[in-house]
């Protein structure tokens, strides 16, 4: 899996958000929630995946885009290390609930935490 976020892999389809909020699972690592479901869809990646911070928490579209960036950078950069093993496809949405801002290195701490958690779930069943 190489290290990039291209178009494919980003998830715009308003069918498969709406599907995925309705009858997805969730597991947390504060300040994320990863949001999952495995799909099949024509492309030939193994993840979907979108980002998203809530308005009510940072008001100002800065804050919420730059939290945005980070994420979709960690995602990117660490995506290859989890999901290589991953055998069917899935969507994810990974939201920050947190209230204050945060640092490159807080989130990327917590998003491996979310990964593993993810991974120790679907690896059980």
């Amino acid at each position: 899996m190489k290290y990039t976020y291209n178009k494919k892999e980003k998830l715009k389809s308003k069918k498969l958000i709406d599907q995925l909020f309705t009858e997805g699972k969730s597991v947390s690592a504060y300040p994320l929630r990863l949001v999952y479901m495995p799909t099949s869809f024509n492309e030939d990646v193994i993840a979907k995946t979108g980002v998203s911070v809530s308005k009510r928490n940072f008001k100002t579209a800065v804050d919420r885009n730059r939290i945005k960036r980070l994420l979709r950078e960690i995602y990117r950069l660490n995506k290859a290390d989890y999901f290589n093993n991953l055998t069917t496809q899935h969507t994810f949405m990974i939201l920050y609930i947190g209230k204050d801002k945060p640092t490159f290195t807080q989130i990327e701490l917590k998003m491996k935490q979310l990964f593993d958690k993810f991974l120790n779930k679907v690896l059980e069943k």
